[in-house]
């Protein structure tokens, strides 16, 4: 089994205090089984405070304060269990994040998500083309299933649309759409962000940026810079994509690529593309019935 990850993966790291959108605000914070035994073996005044401030409720996870903060993020942005206890002592949720994995019979790939600015700042300013780097081997050699092969061909395919520096960003776009039959809904944007409201929504902020959306006269299909637009579509393409492994659609979430692609460059001219991508992820890919209800737009024409 391999682990794969994108060639800008090894340049993350977290920005701690110098978070403006702290991952200790706003998320539920379960704790695996592992850390919470581990958890329960401390004592003295951290001990004392993780028995305080973990509900035991379904799965055991922290009890945010009023303003859905970690009850250990402080006031100077740490958190008080690293602080105290080492990084090894972070649930897997916390240790993970913002990373994302998606599982193939032969292989791992771990991304890191644009829901964190530091991931945000990185991938869009990335200068290098997206490839796909192994970084672990165990030397088992599983053979990949058929849709597998498919599925990788396909992004294979995409990857390299996405990156054919002879067309502008928006002949990439549409040849994507053409090349992979997707059925992209003509909406206008106020269309588009009165779907979006329909939505799960997680952070009142998005509010604003949907009113921007529905006020605008098209949808941004250029970008003034193409490299972070491309870096922006094939972050999409490698995110989405192998969701088709679930309902064999690849059209769809070729789709979503171009259709989130199109939203946040819009949504730019509102807060620069850093923010809005921020913000777009947040809201959109770490909810799977948003997902699903925009996967189910782009089946139905």
């Amino acid at each position: 089994m391999k682990t794969v990850v994108p060639n800008y993966y090894d340049k993350f790291s977290c920005i701690a205090s110098a978070c403006k959108h702290s991952c200790c605000k706003g998320w539920e914070i379960d704790i695996d089984e592992e850390t919470y035994d581990l958890y329960k073996s401390f004592d003295g005044e951290i001990g004392d405070r993780l028995k305080r401030c973990i509900s035991l409720d379904d799965t055991p996870h922290f009890v945010l304060e009023e303003d859905e903060r970690c009850p250990f993020l402080n006031e100077n942005g740490l958190c008080d269990i690293i602080i105290s206890c080492g990084e090894n002592a972070l649930c897997n949720i916390c240790a993970d994040h913002p990373r994302f994995r998606n599982f193939f019979s032969d292989r791992t790939e771990i991304g890191l998500g644009l829901c964190c600015e530091a991931a945000a700042k990185l991938i869009l300013g990335f200068d290098k083309p997206f490839s796909l780097v192994v970084i672990e081997d165990d030397g088992d050699t599983s053979e990949p299933y058929e849709d597998e092969v498919v599925l990788t061909e396909a992004f294979e395919k995409a990857i390299a649309v996405a990156q054919d520096k002879s067309l502008s960003f928006a002949d990439r776009c549409e040849k994507l759409i053409d090349d992979f039959a997707v059925s992209l809904p003509f909406c206008s944007p106020f269309e588009w962000a009165r779907f979006y409201r329909s939505l799960e929504r997680l952070d009142s902020q998005w509010d604003s940026y949907l009113k921007y959306l529905e006020e605008c006269d098209n949808l941004n299909v250029n970008y003034h810079d193409e490299q972070a637009a491309e870096n922006l579509l094939c972050y999409f393409l490698f995110r989405h994509m192998s969701a088709a492994l679930d309902d064999g659609d690849i059209a769809s979430k070729v789709g979503f690529a171009v259709l989130s692609c199109r939203i946040v460059l819009t949504l730019s001219g509102f807060s620069g593309i850093e923010e809005s991508v921020r913000m777009y992820s947040s809201e959109i890919e770490y909810s799977d019935e948003n997902l699903d209800k925009i996967y189910k737009v782009l089946l139905k024409v």
